[in-house]
């Protein structure tokens, strides 16, 4: 790739980078969105919150960050419908019954059986392309899960490919499922693919890297005390309550990150206007 990782920034530093200027220091892939039917499903922003995670006490899940930029980092394709889905564990498409609900509505022409054992095939509605070397991860929605059926990952070369793909999910036996209108079936979130093949992961003692030994050891005792003084309910780590080190994007010495994020909005999906 060729490309030198970002030095981290003392915290003192003022001068931090705006978002733009972030962005500019990557070279940004582009993603095209092609409708190929006249009323596409819905192509919208990834959201952060999960019901489950609001059910936390104190919504502490959260707390972890990677948690909530994951559910965020890419956009969700919306189901146009709800319906139902019933599995009696054959291989056949017919195996498969599915059921409108709130009116005749065609599922064909966007849900259906195409491949049999228990696999439920949604039709995006767009054929996507993108930079070359960049691909779309297609899976479910993350950190969301979904009672009885599963979504099918799919890392796909959008960069050359002249057809749209579809959106899989397989039933985890034989049982009924249901889809809400509105609910994402697909999120999508560009990868370089082309550039894995050349990554190759290098295991090294932490030792070769003197500053990233002192970076660890002084957050693992940091972490180390911290936790002594809450357990000992000491009046100001109660009031702390958690470390915010990652949420601050900065480490216990005081380094800052320049690509740190502590809240992911991405853009939505807008008309071209060159055309």
């Amino acid at each position: 790739m060729g490309r030198k990782p970002p030095k981290a920034v003392s915290a003192s530093d003022k001068t931090e980078k705006t978002a733009a200027e972030r962005g500019a220091m990557l070279a940004t892939p582009s993603l095209v969105c092609y409708p190929t039917e006249p009323d596409p499903p819905q192509l919208v922003p990834g959201r952060a919150d999960r019901a489950w995670m609001d059910a936390t006490s104190d919504r502490f899940a959260y707390r972890c960050t990677p948690l909530s930029i994951a559910n965020a980092s890419g956009w969700e394709i919306l189901s146009p419908c709800s319906f139902t889905a019933t599995w009696n564990g054959g291989p056949q498409k017919e195996d498969i019954h599915f059921v409108p609900i709130g009116g005749e509505l065609d599922l064909t022409r966007r849900i259906v059986s195409h491949f049999g054992y228990g696999i439920v095939t949604f039709h995006t509605g767009y054929l996507f392309r993108t930079s070359p070397g960049w691909g779309l991860w297609c899976r479910g929605a993350p950190n969301a899960a979904k009672f009885g059926i599963v979504p099918l990952d799919g890392l796909v070369e959008t960069d050359w490919l002249p057809m749209p793909f579809t959106m899989n999910w397989r039933f985890t036996g034989p049982g009924l499922v249901r889809f809400e209108k509105g609910e994402p079936f697909c999120f999508i979130t560009p990868v370089p693919h082309g550039w894995l093949d050349a990554i190759e992961p290098v295991v090294r003692p932490l030792e070769a890297d003197p500053a990233l030994k002192s970076a660890y050891e002084a957050w693992s005792a940091d972490r180390a005390d911290f936790n002594v003084r809450l357990a000992a309910l000491e009046p100001g780590a109660v009031a702390e309550g958690w470390q915010r080190h990652y949420l601050r994007g900065e480490t216990p010495t005081g380094e800052r990150s320049d690509f740190h994020v502590a809240k992911r909005k991405l853009k939505m999906p807008r008309p071209d206007k060159e055309r």
